[in-house]
């Protein structure tokens, strides 16, 4: 008997527009990407850490460039790939198989936290390895706007909507990585923590960085009386004339081995 398929907690419309908008706002000179800036950096942290020296690399969803830009400095065959189409990029949706294989490294970054099915991506992930290959995957997960997601149910009242997506925790992501086949799995998670001087520049950032819900059934756009409890909300939670936001950045990686059998 096939199996079921995955719920459709997200809509793949809404993903793709959610990154059109970050990619059109990221042209702009004073766009934030502090969160892509983080997890590149992380990335070639862990590469230089392990000693992983790839030849072939499948990079996804490298909003700047910089982490492209740096593995092919270093010699590497990069390969860039990212759910919405670009002119000068290859395309892939990661909910569909990769038409790509033989990759020493996959490094997808913030795009795998509002596909409806993880475990097959992730699949997807591992089958495109070479023998040997690492796999390392960053995205935002549980903990992320935790702020935010306060500031909107007191504005939404006794009628709270769903404004920002379910998020996969540390515990959930270990037991994926093993589940789809990885070898020597590895899960953490660290905070970015961001200051914000109003609600408008904390959603400006929401936006630039594609952060916004891709939920299939999105709650409706809030009234002028939601906006003003909103902004009340936020004044109430500043310290210093600021507000603190954080970011859960959840780090997945597993290498394409042969597993070892369990012991009895």
């Amino acid at each position: 008997m096939a199996s079921a398929p995955p719920p459709t907690i997200f809509s793949p419309t809404r993903r793709r527009a959610n990154r059109a908008r970050m990619r059109s706002r990221q042209a702009r000179a004073k766009a934030a990407h502090y969160l892509a800036d983080d997890m590149v950096e992380d990335v070639l942290e862990r590469l230089a850490f392990l000693r992983h020296e790839p030849a072939r690399a499948l990079i996804i969803g490298d909003v700047t460039g910089a982490l492209a830009t740096a593995l092919a400095a270093g010699g590497v065959d990069v390969t860039r790939a990212d759910p919405v189409p670009v002119l000068d990029e290859l395309t892939l949706d990661e909910e569909s198989p990769y038409p790509f294989d033989g990759f020493d490294l996959i490094a997808s970054l913030g795009t795998l936290d509002t596909v409806n099915d993880l475990p097959g991506a992730l699949v997807h992930v591992r089958r495109a390895l070479a023998p040997g290959g690492l796999a390392l995957m960053e995205f935002c997960g549980a903990g992320s706007l935790a702020t935010l997601r306060d500031i909107m149910l007191a504005a939404d009242g006794d009628r709270p909507a769903g404004r920002i997506h379910p998020q996969v925790d540390v515990r959930a992501g270990g037991q994926l990585l093993q589940r789809c086949g990885f070898a020597d799995p590895v899960i953490d998670s660290r905070q970015v923590k961001v200051r914000f001087s109003s609600l408008q520049v904390l959603l400006g950032d929401v936006r630039d960085q594609g952060l916004n819900s891709a939920l299939a059934r999105p709650g409706p756009l809030p009234g002028k009386a939601a906006l003003v409890r909103a902004q009340a909300a936020f004044n109430a939670r500043a310290e210093g004339g600021k507000v603190t936001e954080t970011f859960e950045i959840l780090t997945l990686s597993g290498w394409a081995k042969a597993l070892r059998p369990p012991k009895f």
